[in-house]
């Protein structure tokens, strides 16, 4: 991929990974309803996706797929956030994460499994 993904293309970005296989039109329609954008917005944020290598444009009826997958853009962008607000340091992000509310018993046991398969 060439570059990172804004807050904006992410969006168009989530609807594909949502839909699957989708034209252009029915990404307007999503955002529409989930954004306000207009189609034009969104054309444009789609080309932003195609010229960074995320999504593949294929004819008939301008139909988008992505070339990235969910989860390697989650973790590019988990690792940023790490390095850029918490020094680097993965463990202050997750005291910072498990510091914010209160945990059920059934998302402390989630999290020791996670944390039992690192180990």
């Amino acid at each position: 991929m060439n570059g990172k993904l804004q807050d904006s293309e992410l969006k168009i970005m989530n609807v594909i990974w949502r839909e699957g296989t989708v034209t252009a039109k029915r990404i307007a329609e999503i955002l529409r309803r989930e954004t306000g954008w207009n189609v034009n917005t969104t054309y444009t944020l789609i080309k932003r996706c195609v010229e960074k290598g995320a999504v593949e444009r294929t004819e008939p009826n301008f139909t988008c797929r992505a070339l990235v997958k969910k989860e390697d853009v989650q973790r590019e962008e988990t690792d940023l956030l790490i390095e850029k607000i918490f020094d680097g340091s993965a463990d202050k992000l997750f005291a910072s994460l498990l510091g914010r509310k209160k945990l059920s018993p059934e998302e402390i046991v989630r999290l020791r499994e996670i944390v039992g398969k690192l180990e």
